[in-house]
C-alpha cells in the first residue's frame, strides 16, 4: 500500500482542488525522472569487469566501453583473445597485455566496444571456444552491437585462436587480425571469405614467423583478401608493434560484412 493510500484511509489526505495540481506536477516529475534512467550516461564507461557464465561456472572478463558510448547507434565489437600467459581466472590480467595497453594508450582509435574474455588456465583458445561464443553474446545483450561489424584479433596463442575461430566463423566476423600466431592451412578456403591481416616478428623465438607467413600464403592460394606485416629483429613481442599502429586499427574497425 502507498503512503498516499494510507493517509488516504486515514484521513489525512484530502482530494480537494487546492493541492491537485501540485500532487499531479510532481507525479509527472517522478515519472520523468524514471523513464531517463537507464540512458548513456548512466552506462559505465572505460574498463570494466565483468562476469558471464560459460557452462555454468562463472567467469570473469574485461569490456572496454568508450566514453561517447551511446545505445543511440549500433557499434563495432572487437573480441580479443589473449596469449598463454594471461590465462587464469581472475579476469583482469588479460586487459593489461596487447589490445588494452593500445586503448590505454590511443582511446581516441577505439569508437567501439572491445570484450576480452579469458581462457581457463588449463585450456588453450582451440579449446575453449565456448569463452567466445559467450563473450560475444553477452557483448550483444549489454550493447548496441552492429552485427555488420563483429571483429576479431588476437596474440600468440591469442593468435592461433583468432585463425581457427575465424575459419569456423567466418560468415559473420567483419575481419581478423592474429598477431605472431599460426593456423591449419586446410583452413584457408573457410579464411578466404574474411579479409585478415597478420602480424609477426620475423626472429620470434617463441612461435616461428613461418606460421604466419603459411598460413598467409595459403589463404592467398585460396584466393582469400590478406595483408602481411612483418617486423625485422622483432622477437615474440609483436602485439606492441601491432596494435600501436593507428593505420592497422583502422583497418580492423573499417571492415564490414
Amino acid at each position: 500500500m502507498s503512503r498516499v493510500e494510507c493517509a488516504r484511509k486515514k484521513g489525512k489526505v484530502g482530494m480537494n482542488r487546492k493541492w491537485m495540481f501540485p500532487v499531479v506536477a510532481v507525479f509527472a516529475i517522478l515519472v520523468t525522472g524514471c523513464a531517463t534512467t537507464g540512458g548513456s550516461s548512466d552506462i559505465p564507461k572505460g574498463f570494466i569487469t565483468k562476469t558471464m557464465d560459460v557452462g555454468g561456472v562463472s567467469r570473469a572478463y574485461v569490456v572496454y566501453v568508450p566514453e561517447d558510448y551511446t545505445p543511440a547507434k549500433e557499434w563495432p565489437l572487437v573480441v580479443f583473445l589473449h596469449g598463454m600467459g594471461e590465462r587464469g581466472s581472475d579476469g583482469l590480467i588479460q586487459s593489461e597485455v596487447g589490445i588494452g595497453t593500445a586503448i590505454r594508450r590511443h582511446e581516441d582509435w577505439f569508437p567501439c566496444i572491445v570484450v576480452m574474455p579469458q581462457c581457463p588456465k588449463d585450456k588453450i583458445w582451440t579449446s575453449a571456444f565456448d569463452h567466445i561464443d559467450a563473450a560475444i553474446q553477452y557483448a550483444k545483450a549489454d550493447y548496441r552491437i552492429d552485427e555488420s561489424q563483429i571483429l576479431l584479433t588476437g596474440l600468440s596463442m591469442g593468435g592461433f585462436g583468432t585463425w581457427a575461430y575465424g575459419a569456423l566463423h567466418a560468415d559473420t566476423l567483419a575481419a581478423l587480425m592474429p598477431v605472431c600466431g599460426g593456423g591449419q592451412e586446410e583452413d584457408a578456403p573457410a579464411l578466404a571469405k574474411v579479409p585478415i591481416w597478420a602480424f609477426h616478428g620475423a626472429v620470434d623465438s617463441v612461435v616461428s614467423a613461418d606460421e604466419s607467413r603459411s598460413m598467409v600464403e595459403a589463404v592467398k592460394a585460396a584466393g582469400g583478401e590478406v595483408r602481411y606485416t612483418e617486423y625485422p629483429e622483432v622477437d615474440h613481442n609483436s602485439w606492441d608493434r601491432a596494435y600501436g599502429d593507428a593505420d592497422a586499427i583502422a583497418w580492423l574497425l573499417a571492415q564490414q560484412k
